[in-house]
Order: structure tokens, then sequence, then C-alpha cells
């Protein structure tokens, strides 16, 4: 029993975060379900099959509050899950670990590039009322990112936010609500995927159940949190959690003694809490 609580909130938070800056709930609770011994495959396939539910809740949460760009979300919705179920078929055979440093070393990239963008409302334009991505951005993202998704445990919104929020004009709020809605079609396509090659008895329903339970509560709060946070405030956050969730995969491959780590951790926590306290103040005062 206690366990199942302590999950449920793990999925809560998860989902919280997921829900409001578009990214994390794969990373969070992989990194979670490695820790506990589980394998890769048995963890992503978990996963996969508890955000069905999760994010099928979210993306009615958003719908309701206006967060998503229907056509967006169409054409991200087929080659995600073209890429998230072959994925799911290869990971066992896919070393999915050899690309991530060079993945994150991108996304650390975006990262800086998204939080200093809305830091200091550099080349932010007039904000678009939908995402201006052609078919042909959205093909090459989707499988990549469904891909990644499927062989790491997540992946679709670390990879598809920070890129569509990179574009001029584009809205935080669609943004993070369009990414969180069509990650429904990944999680379906890779739980398919999953289940043809892994089979039912090897999923963990206990860790599923967990964090369903806990992504739904938090699925309609985090929908309200991105229709009710500022535009630029949402992007620096949104920043400031790629450089930290992306930092640590850097990190790993040197070797770096923990007393480094967590020095380096600080420094982007402060920095990060700096930008944000900068981003209300000047924000306050051009509105006064």
């Amino acid at each position: 029993m206690r366990k199942l609580i302590i999950f449920t909130f793990i999925g809560f938070l998860a989902q919280l975060i997921d829900g409001s800056l578009g990214m994390a709930y794969g990373v969070t609770s992989s990194s979670l379900l490695l820790t506990f011994g589980m394998a890769p495959a048995i963890a992503s396939a978990s996963i996969h099959l508890a955000e069905v539910v999760t994010t099928a809740a979210s993306g009615v949460s958003h719908m309701k509050f206006g967060n998503v760009d229907r056509q967006a979300l169409i054409k991200l919705i087929i080659p995600g899950s073209i890429g998230a179920f072959v994925g799911a078929c290869f990971i066992s055979t896919l070393p999915g670990d050899v690309a991530k440093p060079y993945i994150s070393l991108f996304l650390l990239i975006l990262g800086f590039y998204v939080l200093f963008r809305f830091l200091f409302r550099f080349n932010l334009g007039r904000e678009k009322k939908s995402i201006d991505l052609s078919r042909n951005q959205s093909i090459p993202l989707g499988l990549i990112a469904g891909f990644a998704d499927a062989t790491g445990g997540g992946g679709w919104g670390p990879l598809t936010t920070p890129i569509l929020l990179s574009k001029k004009g584009a809205s935080a709020r669609k943004v993070v609500g369009t990414v969180d809605t069509s990650e429904f079609a990944v999680a379906v396509s890779a739980t398919l995927g999953f289940l043809i090659s892994l089979g039912w008895e090897e999923v963990n329903w206990f860790w599923v159940i967990a964090l369903m339970l806990g992504g739904i509560v938090a699925a309609p709060i985090a929908a309200w949190l991105v229709r009710n946070l500022p535009p630029y405030l949402l992007g620096v956050l949104v920043g400031g959690f790629i450089i930290l969730t992306n930092t640590w995969t850097l990190l790993l491959p040197w070797h770096i003694s923990n007393l480094w780590i967590a020095i380096i951790y600080v420094v982007i926590l402060f920095s990060w809490i700096v930008a944000i306290i900068f981003t209300i103040r000047s924000n306050r005062k051009s509105v006064t």
C-alpha cells in the first residue's frame, strides 16, 4: 500500500510536469523504474501503457482549455505513431543509448535558445494563433521523436517541444498543449508494439496502475496552468527544464564525481530561478 501511494505521487508529479511543460513524464518515470532494476524494454512498456490513460486525460483537458492547435496535432500524430510502433518492436535489438548524448547536446543548445529567446524576447515576433508546421517538417520530427520515445521510455516531449518553440511566433501554450495531446497516439502505438514483441505477461501492472492514478489527477491541473501562465514565463520554465534534463545525460559518460555534479546542478538551478525572477519583474515593469 505504501509503495502504491509513493508511486502514485510520483506519477502525479511526472504528469504535472509533463502536462504543464510538454515533457518529462517518460523521462521521470523511466529513470525511477530503471533504478529499481527493471529491464529497459519492460520499463518502457509499463510507462507507455500508463500513458495511454494519462495522455488521454491530458489531451481532453488541454482541448477543453483551448491549448491545442488541431492542424499541427493531425500532422504530428501519423508519423509519431509510426515511429513509436517501430521503436517499440525493435527496442531489444537497437542500441538506443548510442545516440542519446548527441540528441541531448542538440536539445541542450535548443534549451538555451528557448530560454534566452523568451527571457529577452529575442526573435519572438507576434505570437501566432497556430503553429507554423509544414508536412515536410512534421514527418521527420514525428518519426524521430516517436522512435526515441519508444526506445528510451521518453522522448516525444523533450524533442518536439523545444523544436516547435524555436519557431518564430510560436505560442508556448499551443506548443505544450499540442505536444501533450498528440502523445496519446504515440503512447497507443508504442504500447501495441510492446504487446506484440513482449506480450501482456511482461507488463508490470503495479507500476502501470500507480502511474495511471497519479497522472489522471494531475492532467486537468497541468492544463489549467498552461492556460493561465503568461507565455513568457512558460517559455522560460520550459527552456530551463530542457537544460536541466539534458545536462544529466551529457555528464554521465564523463564519470564526473558526485560533488561536481551537485555543484553543476546547483549553478543551473540558481541561474534558472534568477531567470524566472528577472522575467517576472521585467514584464511587470513593462505592464506598469
